[in-house]
C-alpha cells in the first residue's frame, strides 16, 4: 500500500471520528449548526479539512508538548494526555472557525470529551480498516 493511500485512509478515519464526536458531544458543532447555508458536500469537505488540520496540529505540537511536559506525563501516569488531546482539538476548532469553516468546539469540556471519542472511534476504525498491510 502506498504512503499516499495510507495517509488518505487516516484522514478519512479521523474525519469519520470527528463526525461521530459532533453527533455525541453537544458542544462540537458542524455544518448547519454553525453556518445556515452549509450543504452535505460542504460538511463532508469541512470534516476532511478539519481532519487534516487536526492531524497537522497533532504532528507538530504534540511532540513538543510531550518533551516540555514530560514530568507531568510521568506524575499523572499519562492521564495528562487526555487534557492535551482535548486542548489540541479545541485549538483545531478555534483555527477552523477563524479560517471560516463551519466547525466549532465550544469550550474545554466539549473538546475533552470529543477528543476521547475521536481517539476511541479512530482506534476502532483502524482495527477494522488497517491503513498498512500487516507486516507479520
Amino acid at each position: 500500500m502506498s504512503n499516499a493511500l495510507a495517509i488518505t485512509i487516516r484522514v478519512i478515519v479521523v474525519a469519520i471520528a470527528l463526525w461521530v464526536a459532533t453527533l455525541l458531544v453537544g458542544g462540537i458543532r458542524l455544518g448547519t449548526e454553525v453556518s445556515p447555508n452549509s450543504t452535505t458536500a460542504s460538511t463532508i469537505g469541512t470534516l476532511l479539512v478539519v481532519a487534516v488540520m487536526f492531524g497537522l496540529i497533532n504532528a507538530v505540537l504534540k511532540p513538543i508538548i510531550k518533551v516540555i511536559g514530560c514530568p507531568l506525563y510521568i506524575l499523572t501516569l499519562g492521564l495528562i494526555s487526555l487534557v492535551v488531546n482535548g486542548l489540541l482539538l479545541w485549538l483545531a476548532g478555534y483555527i477552523a472557525e477563524r479560517v471560516g469553516l463551519p466547525f466549532a468546539v465550544d469550550g474545554f469540556w466539549a473538546a475533552f470529551w470529543g477528543a476521547i471519542i475521536v481517539a476511541v472511534v479512530s482506534f476502532l476504525l483502524h482495527v477494522l480498516i488497517p491503513d498498512r498491510f500487516d507486516q507479520r
